[in-house]
């Protein structure tokens, strides 16, 4: 599954762009889509191009190169107890991807639209549970 209620940490904290990065890269390692090196081509990612998408949003993801450490496609979400300064944006959302085979795109046009209202972000940030969050996306996870 893409998505489930491991994958999601709620009042997460982080001080830093590369820490909230390296918080969502840990989620996908730890429940096996990807391996440790996947976390440094994500931060490589970032020097590339930032992923913020506006809305509160921002969408880490590997290089094009990373291919080879996603074992399977997945998230992790992050929902920030506080917004972070992310390329002078306030970020307080942040859904790591992993896509095998090319899932990334499909995924991450899924969450844009999920994403696309700022008044969905905020009620997203305001889930109390994990099955919350996946109410939310639930349409990602098919």
């Amino acid at each position: 599954m893409i998505l489930k209620k491991e994958n999601i940490q709620l009042n997460a904290t982080a001080a830093t762009r590369e820490e909230a990065i390296t918080g969502a890269g840990d989620v996908l390692v730890r429940e096996g889509y990807v391996t440790e090196s996947y976390i440094e081509k994500m931060h490589a990612r970032e020097e590339i191009t930032s992923t913020y998408m506006g809305n509160l949003l921002a969408i880490p993801h590997g290089t094009e190169d990373s291919r080879d450490e996603v074992q399977q496609s997945g998230l992790s979400v992050l929902l920030l107890k506080d917004p972070i300064d992310w390329d002078g944006n306030k970020a307080q959302l942040v859904i790591g991807i992993a896509g095998k085979d090319g899932e990334h795109l499909d995924i991450l046009s899924k969450i844009a639209i999920a994403c696309s209202e700022e008044e969905n972000v905020h009620r997203l940030l305001q889930s109390e549970t994990a099955e919350d969050v996946l109410e939310f996306f639930s349409q990602v996870n098919e």
